[in-house]
């Protein structure tokens, strides 16, 4: 049997192809407060040259960062491990869906030589969900955080991982590699899981923040969410509370902005003063850090956070 595959007529697969049917979401016009500069410095080419040249792929690029001009003019970069295709499809998240090739053995080496390229003091590393794997990518994960630490000691490593449902033992893994900063974002809040995060559990998210603080109290434990999906203020106050009752440090708030029509639609777009009584909020209720801004990405501005992260614990030990 012969299979031809037609290339000429239809040449690329669809980015997301599992939502091509689905009716346009619109949202409303974007409001001055949410716009950003286009990226054409000299310092964006420079990061974008050692992240090609290292065959690497970065969350700021697959999942379409307003920040990555900011970020990648000062060389701060997220590497995203695993390749580029999530085996999850998300109704927020721009990066590919479909199935994954083989991970890539070279991949940790590459990652610490173009940490150690760009000479940063702090780095952060995400990757796409791989449910196909035994143990959803942990032991990748672990060995990526070793590499780095052979390139660069000095350098603190943060971690923003997927929730490695139903991989027993896989937590345990990555928390024995001791990153500096354990992250695990949320993402919203409870009701809206079954339209926004439809392959992911709440609360076995919660109780994997609070296991890793069981495993290893030293690391710091991070989390985030997006507004502006349809949730109200009581729930997220409560997503507060329950990342406290998991001993989770840091938490993130940043507003929601939709990657293409397909993906779903901003509700609203929160005002920088309720970003800011969020902030005050989550500061009562005890996190050492807060930041909750219409343009606060899990990694933005990670380096300079980790130092106050740590000022903060240092303080609250006194």
């Amino acid at each position: 049997m012969v299979v031809i595959v037609d290339t000429i007529s239809n040449p690329l697969r669809p980015r997301h192809p599992e939502k091509v049917n689905r009716p346009d979401s619109a949202s409303p016009p974007k409001p001055d407060w949410i716009r950003v500069r286009a990226p054409n410095t000299r310092g964006y080419a420079d990061t974008r040259n050692i992240v090609r040249a290292n065959g690497l792929h970065t969350v700021c690029e697959e999942a379409g960062c307003p920040n990555i001009g900011e970020c990648w003019d000062k060389k701060h970069a997220t590497f995203m491990i695993m390749g580029d295709t999530c085996t999850r499809a998300c109704a927020f998240c721009n990066v590919k869906t479909g199935m994954p090739n083989a991970l890539d053995a070279a991949e940790p080496q590459n990652v610490g030589e173009a940490v150690a390229k760009l000479g940063l003091a702090h780095v952060v590393i995400t990757s796409v969900d791989r449910d196909d794997l035994t143990d959803g990518g942990a032991e990748h994960f672990a060995q990526t955080i070793r590499a780095i630490r052979a390139a660069c000691p000095s350098t603190t490593i943060e971690i923003l991982t997927p929730d490695f449902l139903r991989k027993e033992g896989a937590l345990e893994v990555v928390v024995a590699a001791k990153p500096d900063v354990f992250n695990h974002n949320l993402e919203t809040v409870p009701s809206c899981y079954l339209t926004v995060r439809p392959g992911a559990r709440y609360f076995h998210s919660i109780r994997l923040l609070q296991r890793v603080k069981e495993l290893d109290p030293t690391i710091f434990t991070k989390s985030g969410i997006m507004v502006g999906l349809g949730e109200e203020r009581h729930e997220v106050q409560q997503v507060m509370d329950d990342l406290r009752s998991a001993d989770v440090d840091f938490l993130t708030i940043g507003q929601y902005l939709q990657p293409t029509r397909k993906h779903h639609a901003v509700m609203r777009y929160v005002p920088p003063d309720e970003f800011s009584s969020y902030e005050k909020v989550a500061y009562t209720k005890g996190f050492l850090m807060v930041s909750a801004t219409p343009l606060t990405r899990s990694s933005h501005h990670a380096g300079e956070d980790f130092a106050k992260l740590k000022a903060a614990r240092a303080a609250s030990a006194r």
